[in-house]
């Protein structure tokens, strides 16, 4: 693979089930979880968490947020963007939804959940790198 373009992008992400989410804490300081993720068409990265996370309440005030995705081997993603908040119920958000509930089936179950919220993490920059390949470095980013 000589070139890595947004359709490699896509493939690299749907072929991972988990990732590292970081958000801005209340001081400034980076704070970081483990989530399931799903992605949409245009490579939104779709998770659920709780209200009472520091990632929900870091996101609410500052919706900046990074996604770091590892493996197999040495291929990781480093991907950063603006997030939204998407609604539980109803017309909007559900394609979204949708989407997050074709990879991770059992996230209806969690609807029964009182502060289940989901997010969605819109791409602005993105690194793949590849060093079992290379190095295979590759940037991306959108307006």
């Amino acid at each position: 693979m000589g070139k890595f373009d947004a359709a490699d992008l896509q493939a690299y992400i749907r072929s991972q089930r988990l990732a590292v989410v970081s958000s801005v804490g209340p001081a400034g300081q980076p704070q970081s979880a483990l989530v399931g993720i799903a992605v949409s068409p245009e490579l939104e990265v779709i998770f659920d968490t709780t209200a009472d996370t520091r990632k929900h309440a870091n996101l609410v005030r500052d919706a900046r947020a990074s996604v770091t995705f590892t493996g197999p081997d040495e291929q990781t993603l480093q991907l950063e963007g603006m997030a939204r908040q998407v609604p539980v119920s109803g017309h909007q958000g559900a394609d979204l939804r949708e989407i997050y509930y074709a990879n991770w089936p059992d996230g209806r179950s969690r609807l029964e959940w009182p502060s289940l919220v989901y997010w969605c993490i819109t791409p602005r920059w993105a690194r793949y790198s590849d060093f079992s390949r290379g190095p295979l470095i590759q940037e991306l980013s959108w307006p």
